[in-house]
């Protein structure tokens, strides 16, 4: 684990806190502020401990260039929301005399958001000079942005080489949830891994395999083994060219000991439309002009009562396609049981990535999960067992 807070006298402090405030915005409202919230703690930690805090973030992709569609500014009355109240300062750029101005000028227990980083190309380029800018603002760093800690910008990498740094509670808490559900997890330790493509997530799978008891593979990856294992999946999506590569995974697999679990019954159709006419079939029996776009309700059950025979569940990935009902069913019963389990208390349950964190949402069971990654790109990059920058340049 990364040096914590706790390692720095703060008092009188200027820190800089590297938050991911990347929230998703519908007409100009904050959608959903889990975010904020998770920053919030140490923001106030920071500030109870007589410290100051100025508070850095990228937003969207501007690629260097100043947007006004993209500035942080809407973000400081949510910010202050989720601070109980707690007034927030802005200042209109990240670097230069205005951000030294108004870092400066800041008391004790007051907080600052500064302009949105990737405003400059230097941020995501890791430009040792804009590090510099960066830390001529404050006297200690700390990231609590896990959501950013794969990217080695100058936010996230090169800052952190520059002051005295450590890990935000909401990181620590992450880092903590993931080393238990991989790490020292209690057993058996279960994995559902969804997605379209075998070829996004090979590294995944590969690392997966000699940790997991039990790996079950749902949406359009599952129907390229299922091709790989001679079953006709007609005229769905698959990726024919890497029928070898599955079969080498599902030898891989059988040497680990880790048991490979694909849907025995699926749900097909002609088109994946909402209330499209569906039907379900076992797997042997796919019509050739229908696309399977879930996983069947008996494959469902099975998966459940499954997980109820395990003790860690790490999920990424939808079983099927469940931003259109009905092909939402399977990953809506799945999460169900999964959180049913989590609140008696017999299983632990880690999930992250955009769309599991949207599926699990549309469920209603978020917020039973033992923990819930709000990250995508570093929750995938950690569970593919890579060395994250940001994480990496804190020290321990």
């Amino acid at each position: 684990m990364p040096r914590s807070i706790d390692a720095f006298a703060l008092a009188g402090k200027r820190v800089l806190l590297r938050a991911d405030l990347n929230v998703p915005m519908k007409d100009g409202a904050v959608a959903d502020t889990t975010r904020l919230d998770r920053l919030a703690p140490t923001v106030e930690e920071i500030c109870g401990k007589g410290a100051s805090a100025v508070v850095l973030s990228h937003f969207g992709r501007p690629k260097g260039k100043r947007l006004d569609e993209l500035s942080l500014r809407p973000l400081v009355g949510p910010l202050s929301r989720a601070l109980g109240g707690r007034k927030v300062a802005f200042a209109e750029d990240c670097i230069g005399p205005v951000a030294e101005r108004a870092a400066e000028g800041l008391a004790s227990g007051e907080v600052l958001l500064l302009e949105n980083l990737r405003f400059h190309a230097g941020e995501e380029a890791n430009d040792p000079a804009f590090a510099r800018s960066l830390a001529a603002l404050g006297e200690v760093y700390v990231n609590d942005a896990f959501s950013a800690a794969h990217r080695a910008h100058a936010s996230t990498e090169g800052l952190a080489r520059l002051l005295p740094a450590a890990a935000g509670r909401s990181l620590e808490a992450e880092l903590a949830a993931l080393a238990t559900a991989l790490e020292t997890p209690e057993r058996p330790l279960a994995a559902i891994v969804g997605g379209a493509k075998i070829s996004t997530k090979l590294d995944l799978l590969g690392n997966l395999l000699d940790r997991v008891d039990t790996l079950a593979i749902g949406g359009a990856m599952a129907n390229t083994f299922l091709h790989a294992l001679g079953t006709d999946v007609g005229a769905s999506l698959c990726e024919v060219g890497m029928a070898d590569t599955a079969r080498a995974i599902l030898a891989d697999a059988d040497a680990a000991g880790c048991e490979i679990v694909l849907p025995s019954d699926v749900v097909v159709a002609r088109a994946l439309e909402a209330g499209a006419p569906a039907e379900t079939v076992p797997i042997a029996a796919v019509p050739d002009d229908a696309m399977i776009l879930d996983i069947g309700g008996g494959s469902a059950n099975g998966l459940s009562a499954r997980l109820a025979e395990c003790r860690t569940l790490v999920w990424n990935g939808p079983l099927g396609a469940f931003e259109v009902p009905p092909f939402d069913a399977a990953t809506v019963a799945v999460a169900k049981a999964a959180a049913q389990l989590t609140r008696a208390g017999s299983l632990r349950t880690v999930a992250g990535g955009g769309d599991t964190v949207a599926a699990l949402a549309h469920a209603g069971v978020a917020g039973d999960f033992s923990y819930l990654s709000t990250a995508g790109g570093a929750f995938l990059e950690w569970l593919e067992g890579k060395t994250l920058p940001g994480v990496a340049a804190l020290g321990g």
